[in-house]
């Protein structure tokens, strides 16, 4: 009878002499990244690019409510809205599209960084105009997430005309 210990080196050596048989050929392809269109090329796939795939893969995965904006941001309507059919489909959608764009993650990242600093001077502007008490933002997204006991609709009313000239950010309620 083998100890632990011996049936862990045997193991990590069968494991080892695995991984050393199936090393990567140089013939292999790598994987496409938003920084490599798969090519071997160094040069970065444009964000926008990148984005309007996603965005046709979404179409052809029927899911026609999710669109690009002038500026080339994503735009998807709150759920329950639009021909996207129940969530479960939609995030089935989303984890096909995600796979056949690898690049979106990355752009994702950047563009949640810009609204999380468009949603802090937002509430930085609420704060400073009359909704003391506005919280912070979710710091990797940007959506603004008020509890309802703490929602003050007069304050949030207030507010709007002196923080309009900013973009506003996405916000739930009660959520």
């Amino acid at each position: 009878m083998r100890s632990r210990t011996g049936r862990s080196l045997m193991a990590a050596a069968a494991v080892t002499a695995a991984l050393a048989m199936s090393g990567c050929s140089s013939q292999d392809s790598a994987p496409k990244v938003a920084g490599d269109n798969g090519s071997g090329s160094s040069k970065p796939q444009d964000d926008n690019a990148i984005r309007r795939a996603w965005v046709n893969c979404m179409h052809k995965e029927g899911q026609n409510q999710v669109q690009q904006d002038k500026d080339g941001n994503i735009v998807i309507p709150a759920t329950g809205t639009g021909d996207s059919g129940s969530v479960a489909t939609y995030e089935a959608a989303v984890k096909v599209c995600d796979a056949k764009n690898p690049g979106i993650q990355q752009t994702t990242e950047k563009t949640n960084q810009k609204f999380v600093e468009q949603a802090r001077a937002w509430v930085a502007c609420g704060r400073k105009n009359g909704y003391p008490d506005l919280p912070d933002p979710d710091p990797r997204t940007g959506i603004l997430n008020i509890p309802r006991e703490s929602f003050d609709a007069a304050k949030w009313d207030a507010i709007q005309p002196a923080c309009s000239k900013l973009p506003a950010p996405s916000y739930q309620i009660g959520q």
